[in-house]
């Protein structure tokens, strides 16, 4: 199990309540805000407030029949505060994309803006419409006995229903599959050209993370400019392994924990030659946080309205698009060591993978 490092942790959470502060005193201007910001200015309500890991986001509801709002805001000290800009950015161009290029069923944004367009110099945001629905995982989860039990798959789930599912989010998966890129990093569009282009340096879930949960990570250590290949890209990847387990003093638990992690940091680059296919491309659109606890379903069909949280989302490997979705169990491999056996682990998530394979053959047959 990773430690987590208590100083970055304790820092990070001070400067979001901090921030968060500063919002909830201000409720009432960003109700005014984005009720400006729709068409023919009607009157907006406050309706609620809702949070994630990364965004803090305000519920407006309007008295013109129209459907409510979402303004959204990246938290900083949970979003590293000098990407918070670049990440709004790359996720306005990524769902800009989606809805030019695909019919996976994204939130339509309807306007956003950076720090100095914000109410009370908040931060960049996001204003899109509401979308009703249900997390995908409540609906497929275990029944929750207490707040630490484990978020899995139910035991006893229909085979029809959860079928429905995984052909769903098979179809969403080919359709990523399918759009090609020649670079790895953000997408943007050509404002010449109109093209889209992965032109802009990378900024992953995997990132954000160092930034902010390890404390002094060397963040001018981070990509400035797109990778033009697969082993650039994954030999940076192993540079940043090998500077975490550097950089955060409480990350092994002693000498032998020590040398098991150095190990298979090494290991790892050893076997990026190997393991390095379509080194020039296509890359591919891979979203690093795609799971079902960001996807709002119909609770009695099982149908997905809207999938959420793209910010994390670039022009990556293709090998990274074509491995089994960690998710289909709701509980990845790395959580579940945490706790239980590779063995445990196997036992639930093979019958899922070949279960999941079928319904993508399925889903490849009728396109």
């Amino acid at each position: 199990m990773t430690a987590y490092d208590e100083i970055a942790e304790v820092e990070a959470d001070d400067e979001c309540r901090a921030w968060l502060t500063k919002v909830l005193g201000a409720k009432e201007e960003i109700v005014a805000f984005v009720s400006n910001r729709r068409p023919g200015s009607p009157v907006g309500e406050f309706d609620r407030y809702l949070k994630g890991s990364f965004n803090f986001c305000i519920s407006v509801c309007f008295n013109d029949g129209g459907p409510k709002a979402i303004i959204r805001f990246p938290k900083p000290g949970h979003t590293l505060t000098a990407r918070r800009e670049e990440k709004v950015k790359n996720e306005v161009q990524v769902l800009e994309y989606l809805r030019e290029k695909t019919k996976i069923p994204v939130p339509r944004v309807t306007s956003w803006g950076l720090t100095d367009e914000s109410p009370g110099n908040l931060g960049p945001f996001i204003i899109m419409d509401y979308i009703d629905g249900t997390s995908l995982t409540t609906l497929l989860r275990q029944p929750l006995q207490s707040e630490k039990d484990d978020v899995i798959l139910r035991d006893d789930i229909d085979n029809a229903k959860l079928d429905c599912v995984y052909e769903q989010l098979a179809g969403f998966l080919i359709e990523l599959y399918q759009l090609d890129f020649d670079a790895i990093g953000a997408i943007a569009k050509s404002p010449d050209t109109g093209q889209w282009l992965a032109s802009e340096r990378p900024f992953t879930y995997n990132m954000n993370e160092m930034a902010v949960s390890v404390s002094n990570y060397p963040v001018d250590t981070f990509p400035a400019t797109p990778f033009q290949t697969t082993r650039a890209f994954l030999e940076y990847q192993s540079d940043e392994n090998l500077t975490h387990l550097r950089v955060q003093r409480n990350l092994a638990n002693g000498p032998t924990d020590l040398k098991r992690r150095y190990i298979a940091r090494q290991n790892f680059r050893h076997l990026i030659p190997k393991y390095c296919t379509d080194n020039t491309g296509p890359f591919k659109l891979f979203c690093d946080d795609l799971q079902p606890s960001n996807m709002l379903a119909d609770p009695l069909t099982l149908k997905v309205h809207a999938i959420l949280d793209w910010e994390f989302t670039h022009a990556m490997p293709a090998q990274f698009s074509s491995d089994p979705p960690w998710w289909l169990i709701l509980k990845g491999p790395d959580m579940w060591l945490e706790n239980y056996s590779m063995h445990d682990f196997l036992a639930r998530y093979e019958p899922r993978l070949h279960q999941f394979l079928a319904a993508l053959e399925k889903v490849e047959a009728r396109s």
